[in-house]
C-alpha cells in the first residue's frame, strides 16, 4: 500500500531550535526537519498511498512515523501541519467575513457535522484560503506538541510562486506534479489568476484537467509558459504529451534562498513542505 522515500539525515542539533515541517494527503504524506540555527535541513521523508487513503488511515500512517522517530526525530520547537485536499474556496479579502465561512464551501465541498473550517490569508495579495484540515490529526499534532501552526497546500504554493513571478509579466501556468495530483497555479501580471487541485489516473486526464484550466482563462497556448515541477522530468510522457499542445513548456527548479539547490538534492523534497519551513 505505500511506498517510501527517504533523503538527507545529518547530525541533530540542540532540540529548541529544530522545527518540523508535514504534509498530510489522501495520496501520502512528507515530512522535513530543519535545524534553524544554521538553516539546514536535517531530515526529509516522503511516503506514497499506492490507493488513495481516508483520514483514519492517514492518521494511523502518521502515528507509526512519529511514534518511530528514526528519520524525522522526536522532539521540535515549532511545527507546521500542511493540508492538502480539494476542500478549499479561495475568497476576495473585501468579500469575506469570517462568519461565513460554510457558506464559502458548500458548492466545492461535502461538509460534514464535526469539520473544522479553517483560513488562511495570502499576505499581501488580498486572498482568503478557507479550507476544511484533516481535524483528526491536528488534534493528534496538538496532543503530542502542544501548540503548532496550520495551512492549506494551496497557501503555500500561491505565497511562494506569487513571490517567485513578481519581477515577471508574462503569464504562467505552474503545475506541481505529484502522484496522481496536480496543482495549477496560473499568474499573469504579478497577481493570481487562477489556482486548482485535481486528482488524475491517466497522463490524459493530466492534460485535460490542464487544458481545461486554460481554456476557461481564455489563454492562448501559443504564448502560455507552461513550468512543470514536482515529480517530472523532460523525458516523461506527461511532459511530452503536455508538449504536443503547448509550445512554450520547461521543467521549473523552485528557489530557496535559504536552501541551496546544490545543497539540498531539493527535488527529493516536497516543494511544499520544504516552503512551510
Amino acid at each position: 500500500m505505500i511506498e517510501k522515500s527517504i533523503k538527507i539525515t545529518q547530525t541533530k542539533p540542540n532540540n529548541a531550535f529544530k522545527k518540523l515541517s508535514i504534509q498530510v494527503g489522501l495520496n501520502g504524506l512528507s515530512f522535513c526537519s530543519l535545524d534553524t540555527i544554521s538553516n539546514k535541513i536535517l531530515a526529509s521523508e516522503r511516503i506514497h498511498f499506492k490507493t488513495s487513503s481516508t483520514p483514519y488511515l492517514i492518521l494511523k500512517e502518521l502515528k507509526s512515523i512519529l511514534n518511530q522517530g528514526k528519520n524525522i526525530g522526536h522532539d521540535f520547537s515549532e511545527v507546521v501541519v500542511i493540508h492538502k485536499n480539494s476542500l478549499f474556496s479561495l475568497v476576495p479579502k473585501a468579500l469575506f467575513n469570517k462568519e461565513e465561512l460554510p457558506n464559502y464551501l458548500k458548492f466545492n465541498a461535502k461538509i460534514m457535522a464535526n469539520d473544522q473550517i479553517a483560513y488562511d490569508e495570502i499576505a499581501n495579495h488580498d486572498i482568503i484560503n478557507v479550507y476544511i484540515p484533516f481535524t483528526n490529526v491536528n488534534n493528534y499534532i496538538f496532543d503530542l506538541f502542544g501548540e503548532f501552526e496550520f495551512k492549506h497546500s494551496g497557501t503555500v504554493l500561491i505565497a511562494t510562486l506569487l513571490k517567485q513571478s513578481r519581477t515577471i509579466k508574462a503569464s504562467i501556468c505552474y503545475v506541481q506534479v505529484s502522484e496522481k495530483e496536480m496543482e495549477v497555479v496560473i499568474i499573469s501580471e504579478k497577481k493570481l489568476l487562477f489556482y486548482n487541485h485535481f486528482e488524475y489516473k491517466t497522463n490524459e486526464d493530466f492534460l485535460y484537467y490542464l487544458l481545461f484550466s486554460l481554456e476557461q482563462l481564455q489563454l492562448n497556448l501559443e504564448n502560455i509558459h507552461l513550468k512543470l515541477f514536482g515529480l517530472v522530468e523532460e523525458d516523461d510522457a506527461i511532459y511530452g504529451l503536455c508538449h504536443r499542445y503547448i509550445k512554450n513548456v520547461s521543467v521549473f527548479i523552485p528557489t530557496n534562498p535559504l536552501f541551496p539547490i546544490e545543497h539540498l538534492e531539493s527535488q527529493a523534497i516536497d516543494f511544499t513542505v520544504l516552503n512551510a519551513l
